[in-house]
This record gives structure tokens, C-alpha cells and sequence, in this order.
């Protein structure tokens, strides 16, 4: 069964006339406003390519027609139309304009009568119809003289369709072929995992160079192709490759979205505002462990199989799977007066919980950050009454009821490690830190720098505390490591000996006037020093001060 080119390059108009003339009897009345409404659809129609994948955009409400023409044959030969909807739901149908079998006998068709007794013979028949948005292959048989027309039309959006004809089954198939079973099987849950597993595609077998699987995980639902999948992402707002076996060069990537390479698997994550569209290619392998799920979400996983050589797709059907709760996190509990120094895991990315019964009514929470960046949660009686992300010292001071529970979760918003000092105790309970200026910056004067000294200046509170300076050498490429690893909670103790420059007591009770400075003497021309100044209260504790650094004059 073949096309007629020649059919195919005439204008529609001489290729209904030589059509009809020669293939098909006239029109009887009970046929003609078939016939009639036939004729129009294929004057506003297009050519269906053969062994071709063609792209159709739809608009909303309009139809959209495409024809094909099959030759006469002795025998009865195969043909197949392949629709992929890549959005919504479609309404799609076949017609087929046949010539009545046999051929007419000698004489003049025009004199030609049909007996009384027959029934005229349709022209027009619908052969196929279907609405939804799965995939759906019509397999035909003819051997006859025809027209075929294909009709589409969404009547919910404007989108885009796939249709793929084809009058040649025997050399191969455009699409990879499915197994007899195309379920995806969950053999494996876990918190933050989930493991499936695929029974292998016949083309796998065949065409091993060619083919591989490619797995998309959301958070939302199952696609039934990988084109409806692609759409999706894209109305999410990101933009996306082509296909999903050609997704996954480094330059093509937007900038929400991530790719991870490990253990020759090639994997791109897509921030979308939905959550997490993940895609990972591995191959021919049909078992993988999807990694790096959040507990307790439900996710939607769906496998196709893809040809590189054809960029066409075959989807199998659609899973989902819940991860595990994850367990409840390890509380340590919170003494008056007692502070905790916790270390948080960046990488992990996990709360770290602290629990503290009130033995009175007002608890005031003291939080010292030290390392990294990390976010604070606190609730009493599992409602919130605090949530924030720490920035240097920070108090809470709250009012609840005897006996009420306060639960303190800590994490890392950093990939680093980050690190925090905690106490909580009684209002009325003695201070760990000291009273505390209104800034902890220290500032340098431009104008006083010298080659051999600089000079620094510092607030101070009404409470007469100690203040010490500390100074270290350090190269330009060392700016930027000492202020960002620098341990905040880290006291005097830590520092060498050689680094001390002075201490001393101030106070003043007008705190317009709780500033004082100091000149640094004895350096070098044209060399970068790191200050440090520590503040000590009646506990001990020390407070550090913003490190500043400052570069002598070259030349006096």
C-alpha cells in the first residue's frame, strides 16, 4: 500500500476532480450533503507526510484537518496513525472517502443506472473517533482507493499534538517498542529514597546503542508522554530542551535549573513552582534508586523510553510512591542557666531539637551564632511563638504559663557547617552575655592611618565591661577565609599570644558617649591587619566584635 505522489502534488481542487472522476460513482441524493461537507473539509485541508512525526499546534475551538491517499491494491495492506496530545484532552477523528468495490461494467458511466433494489453505498464513512489526552495508534487495513481525513480540535486551550502515519509497518518502528507489560514496579521505600524497577523494552535488546530510559519525578501527577511532560514544565514557567534525551548538555540549562553527574548517570533538576521536576537518564538499566526525596511527600514517577536517533519516546505506565515519615529527631533537653553548643549538619539539612519545661512564667532564650547561617524555630505547647534566622547575638524574651513546653528546632541554611551557643533560663536569671552596644562594628579612620599605626573605635554600654584588641597579618587572598570562617563564639583563648594588643575597662552612663578608640602602633608600611575586639561581662563569656580590617599607608 503506497501514496500517490503524483495524487500528492496536485492542487486540491484537480486532485478531488481526477479523484472523483475516476475512482468514484456520482454522488446519489441520499449521499450528496455528505459528500458536500467531505469536499469542503478537504479544500481547507493539509497533506499528512508518511513516515514523518508531524508537530500540529491547535488553537481553541478550531478544527484542524489533514488528508492522506492510498492507491488501489490486490491484497489487503497495513497502515497506522500515531496521536500524542502534549496537554490537554483532544477530540480527534478518522474519515475515510472510499470508491464502492469492483469496477463498473462496459458502457457509458454517465447512463449508467444503480438498481432500485441495492442501497446506494456511502461515500463518506467515520471510521475512528476518540477524546482524551492519551497516546492512541489506529491500526488500519485497505485496498482500495482512498481519501483519508484526520480531523483534530481542543476545546479547552490552544496546544500542540504529535501524528506520526505511516504505510510501512515492516521496516521498523518509529517509536521503541514497550514490553507486554509497561507497569513500573516500587520495590523499595525509604525516607528520602524510593526504588523502581522496569521489565526491559524488545528495543533495548535490538537497538542498545540507540536507546536508553529516562525517569521524571514531580510532586504533582503521572504524564502519559514524555511531549505532555515537557509542556508541563514549560507552562511552569522554565524553559526547557527539546527532548529529554538531548536535555542534558550543560549549556542548555536554565539558570533554575541543576545537573548532577554520578556514576554516569546524568540527572537535571527543575525548580518549578510546584516543586521539584527531576530527570535522570540512566541508560539501559532498568533498576534505580531515586535519591535525595523528602520525607513523607508523595511523588509521581514515570519511565520512557527514548531512541537518541529519532528523539521519539515510548511512555510505560505511570507510579507513585509516599516516603517514609522520618522519624522523630532526637530532643535534648534544656537546663536553666546551661549552655549548649550545637553543631549543625549543612549537608543534611536536618532540625536539631532542644526541649525546656518553665518552671516560671517568663523564659528568656539566648542564641549565640557562631559559625554559618542557621534558622530558628520556637514553639510552646506546639504553637509557634518565634521563627527567624540568626544574625550574631539574639534574645527571646517570653511570657507563657508554669509548666509549659517549649520545643527550640535549629537548622543549617547554609551547605557548610554552621554552629550556635544556646541557654534558656528564668527572666529574672543572672545574664550569661553582657550587656550589649547597640552595633558590634568596629571603625577605622582613613585619615588617621599611618605607615607605622592605625586607629580603631568601638561602642561601649553604661555597664563597665573589658574590652581587648587583638591584631593579625594577613595577605589579600586571606580577606574574604578569615571573615567568613571566623568562630564568632571563639574566645581570647583561641588566639596567639603574639596577637594580643591590649585590654581595658570603659563605661559610660550617656550612652551618646560610650564610644572609645584606640591607636594600633608598631606595624608595618603598606600591610593588611585583621582587628579583633572582645567584650567580657560579669560571666566571662566573651562577645567578638565584627572583625575589621584595615591596610597602613605605603609611604608617610
Amino acid at each position: 500500500l503506497k501514496m500517490s505522489w503524483f495524487w500528492l502534488y496536485l492542487p486540491l481542487h484537480l486532485l478531488m476532480e481526477t479523484y472523483l472522476c475516476h475512482s468514484i460513482k456520482a454522488p446519489t441524493t441520499s449521499s450528496q450533503q455528505s459528500f458536500k461537507t467531505g469536499l469542503f473539509n478537504f479544500y481547507h485541508s493539509l497533506i499528512l507526510a508518511d513516515g514523518k512525526e508531524t508537530t500540529i499546534h491547535l488553537l481553541k475551538d478550531i478544527p484542524k484537518r489533514y488528508y492522506f491517499v492510498l492507491e488501489e491494491s490486490r491484497v489487503l495492506a497495513p497502515f497506522s496513525i500515531t496521536v500524542t496530545p502534549c496537554d490537554v484532552p483532544i477530540e480527534w477523528s478518522i474519515l475515510v472517502y472510499k470508491s464502492p468495490p469492483g469496477k463498473a461494467t462496459s458502457g457509458d458511466h454517465d447512463t449508467q443506472e444503480v438498481s432500485k433494489s441495492q442501497k446506494p453505498s456511502s461515500m463518506v464513512s467515520t471510521i475512528f473517533n476518540y477524546r482524551g489526552n492519551s497516546v492512541e495508534t489506529y491500526m488500519g487495513m485497505s485496498s482500495h482507493s482512498a481519501l483519508y481525513l484526520l480531523e483534530f480540535l481542543s476545546t479547552e486551550r490552544d496546544t500542540h499534538i504529535t501524528v506520526y502515519l505511516t504505510t510501512d509497518t515492516t521496516s521498523g518502528h518509529l517509536y521503541p517498542e514497550l514490553p507486554m507489560d509497561p507497569r513500573i514496579d516500587v520495590i523499595g521505600i525509604g525516607h528520602t529514597t524510593v526504588t523502581l524497577t522496569w521489565k526491559h523494552s524488545p528495543s533495548v535488546l535490538q537497538h542498545r546503542e540507540s536507546i536508553q530510559y529516562c525517569l521524571l519525578v514531580n510532586e504533582k501527577h503521572n504524564y502519559k508522554s514524555l511531549c505532555a511532560a515537557e509542556t508541563a514544565i514549560r507552562s511552569s514557567g522554565m524553559k526547557l530542551p527539546p527532548t529529554l534525551a538531548l536535555s542534558l548538555s550543560p549549556y542548555l540549562l536554565e539558570p533554575q535549573q541543576v545537573m548532577i553527574l554520578s556514576n554516569s548517570e546524568l540527572s537535571i533538576i527543575n525548580k518549578v513552582s510546584s516543586g521539584e521536576v527531576r530527570q535522570v537518564c540512566m541508560g539501559t538499566k532498568n533498576t534505580y534508586t531515586v535519591p535525595n526525596l523528602s520525607p513523607s511527600t508523595q511523588y509521581y514517577f514515570d519511565v520512557f523510553i527514548v531512541n537518541l536517533l529519532t528523539n521519539a519516546s515510548a511512555a510505560y505506565t505511570g507510579t507513585f510512591a509516599r516516603t517514609l515519615e522520618e522519624p522523630e529527631p532526637k530532643v535534648t533537653e534544656l537546663k536553666d542557666g546551661k549552655v549548649i553548643h550545637v553543631v549543625l549538619d549543612g549537608k543534611k539539612q536536618k532540625f536539631y531539637s532542644l526541649q525546656y519545661q518553665a518552671r516560671y512564667k517568663k523564659i528568656h532564650f539566648t542564641f549565640q551564632l557562631c559559625q554559618g547561617q542557621i534558622q530558628v524555630h520556637i514553639t510552646r505547647n506546639g504553637k509557634t511563638v518565634a521563627s527567624e534566622n540568626l544574625s550574631g547575638l539574639r534574645y527571646f524574651s517570653l511570657k507563657g504559663k508554669l509548666l509549659d513546653t517549649y520545643l527550640v528546632q535549629l537548622r543549617s541554611t547554609e551547605e557548610s557547617n554552621s554552629s550556635v551557643k544556646v541557654q534558656a533560663s528564668p527572666h529574672f536569671h543572672k545574664p550569661l552575655f553582657p550587656l550589649l552596644p547597640e552595633s558590634l562594628k568596629i571603625k577605622s579612620f582613613s585619615k588617621l592611618r599611618t605607615c607605622r599605626s592605625v586607629t580603631i573605635a568601638w561602642l561601649g554600654t553604661q555597664e563597665e565591661s573589658k574590652y581587648c584588641v587583638y591584631r593579625k597579618r594577613i595577605e589579600e587572598d586571606q580577606i574574604w577565609r578569615e571573615l567568613q570562617s571566623a568562630d564568632r563564639c571563639s574566645g581570647p583563648e583561641s588566639r596567639h599570644k603574639s596577637e594580643k594588643v591590649l585590654c581595658k575597662y570603659f563605661y559610660d552612663l550617656n550612652l551618646q558617649r560610650a564610644v572609645t578608640t584606640e591607636t594600633i602602633k608598631g606595624l608595618e608600611a603598606g600591610t593588611l591587619y585583621l582587628f579583633d575586639v572582645y567584650l567580657f561581662g560579669p560571666s566571662g563569656i566573651p562577645v567578638r566584635y565584627h572583625s575589621k580590617v584595615v591596610k597602613t599607608r605605603k609611604k608617610c
